[in-house]
């Protein structure tokens, strides 16, 4: 069983049928991919499911699963609560099959996934913590030279732990995510405007705690 059984039995059946999925997945090392699926978008994977073929979803569980449950994670701080929500959360989306524009299916994954953790904490505001993220690739752009060992990389994360939880989050969004400025703003509920200036002031925020550290080669 992979993806067929989403198709029936609502979003309970369709978490059913994830982590059935995931547990195939792990047993069999199994490589569900169409031919061409590397050239296909989000989007296009997401429509191959919409179409009734069930490799869309093996292919975004894949891609976005490991990831995703890391994300959730800064919020939850429990790997296997994180892991269940990133089961629930594609299960939403395949129980719902919401109408996504092209460009825009991972800022919908994600403001999904942030929307359930928050309402799964009971949170007045947002705390987004990195205290989970060790195996996340390291910013391309604002710490190149500061991670060059694991030393370094412990500094980096007790400094982000310490910003403004709005800091951490479009850091965090922008640089190990890799997310386009519209994507974090549709995750996080923000304007452009009000990411780029929460990752201008994050980024100096961040760049003072390094200095503190005694890492001063942050860029």
């Amino acid at each position: 069983m992979r993806g067929e059984s989403i198709l029936r039995g609502g979003r309970s059946g369709a978490a059913q049928a994830l982590r059935t999925w995931k547990m195939q997945r792990s047993s069999s090392r199994l490589d569900y991919r169409g031919p061409g699926a590397a050239l296909m978008n989000d989007e296009a994977r997401y429509r191959r499911y919409l179409s009734g073929d069930d490799r869309g979803i093996d292919e975004l569980v894949e891609k976005y699963g490991s990831t995703l449950t890391l994300y959730i994670n800064g919020y939850l701080h429990d790997i296997h609560e994180a892991e269940d929500l990133m089961i629930e959360t594609f299960a939403y989306l395949f129980s719902k099959r919401p109408c996504i524009r092209d460009g825009g299916f991972r800022a919908y994954l994600y403001k999904a996934a942030r929307h359930m953790a928050l309402r799964h904490k009971q949170m007045s505001r947002p705390c987004f913590s990195l205290e989970d993220l060790a195996e996340e690739p390291e910013s391309e752009m604002l710490v190149e030279e500061v991670v060059k060992n694991s030393e370094l990389n412990r500094i980096l994360r007790f400094c982000m732990e310490q910003l403004v939880p709005d800091y951490r989050e479009a850091l965090y969004l922008v640089y190990f995510e890799g997310m386009r400025h519209s994507e974090a703003a549709s995750v996080m509920g923000k304007t452009e405007k009000q990411i780029a200036d929460l990752i201008y002031r994050g980024k100096n925020s961040l760049r003072r705690r390094l200095e503190r550290e005694g890492v001063t080669n942050a860029e």
